[in-house]
């Protein structure tokens, strides 16, 4: 597996968090990033994370699909906007569907009215930068942030082949046949698709005996050389968009033999 993806998301996660006022993957994916933004954060910033984060904490009552909260506050940040997405209507937030073949341009046209990722990434940034802003939003705002970075860096999230971002395209996965089957119609067993795969399954393997804590070690000092160049590069959203619409191009959809039956191009 190529881990810069995962890696870049954590970096950049740190920048748009750690921006001067005078940066989708399932549950560990999205706590490795955390985890990774958190070792790079500035004992200035930290402070400042640490202390809206724990001053305005998340509805004790709101169900968390990854688990109970986790005593590190930015692990239990990362995973919150899968949790409010459906009650506050957001879902566009996390992606934008660049569709397939197009070159690097302008992003307005694809991001709707109801927003993209790219635009989210931007108000949240302002929000968190505004030091007269309401600490609630604040706090929410660094949730986002470390949420939305991830999401735009698994491909999927940044293309349109008119497949649903890829749920619709059932893929044979490790010994996993797509299903259902036909022998067994009333059986709901694992179908594996391509997005999922991308998302969770991919990463999830790799961890191999793993936790997020000891994953998000492996690959901050795998990449070691690389992350100071990333961190120097600055906040280019748009540019991050269009990287991971390019793997998508690449690594996702070009490891097919032959184009999906839903391709655009």
């Amino acid at each position: 597996m190529n881990h810069k993806p995962l890696l870049l998301a954590a970096v950049l996660s740190l920048l748009a968090l750690t921006a001067p006022s005078a940066d989708a993957w399932g549950c560990k994916g999205h706590q490795t990033v955390a985890l990774i933004a958190e070792k790079h954060l500035t004992p200035e910033a930290r402070q400042l994370v640490q202390k809206l984060l724990s001053d305005n904490p998340v509805d004790p009552k709101l169900t968390r699909w990854c688990g109970n909260a986790t005593a590190d506050v930015m692990v239990d940040a990362s995973t919150w906007p899968d949790d409010v997405r459906n009650e506050r209507n957001n879902g566009p937030w996390h992606y934008i569907d660049i569709p397939r073949g197009k070159q690097k341009g302008s992003l307005d046209e694809y991001c709707g009215a109801r927003g993209c990722v790219t635009r989210a990434i931007d108000e949240q940034r302002a929000i968190l930068k505004d030091a007269s802003a309401d600490p609630v939003k604040r706090a929410e705002a660094i949730r986002y942030l470390i949420h939305f970075v991830g999401d735009m860096h698994q491909p999927l999230h940044a293309t349109n082949n008119a497949d649903n971002g890829g749920n619709c395209v059932a893929v044979k996965y490790l010994h996993h046949d797509a299903l259902p089957n036909p022998a067994h119609p009333e059986r709901e067993d694992y179908s594996p698709n391509l997005h999922q795969i991308w998302d969770t399954e991919i990463v999830e393997r790799d961890m191999e005996v793993s936790n997020p804590h000891r994953y998000a070690d492996e690959l901050d000092e795998r990449f070691h050389a690389e992350s100071a160049a990333w961190e120097s590069a600055g906040i280019h959203v748009d540019n991050w968009a269009w990287e991971s619409h390019d793997r998508a191009e690449t690594a996702v959809y070009g490891a097919f033999s032959q184009k999906s039956p839903s391709s655009r191009i």
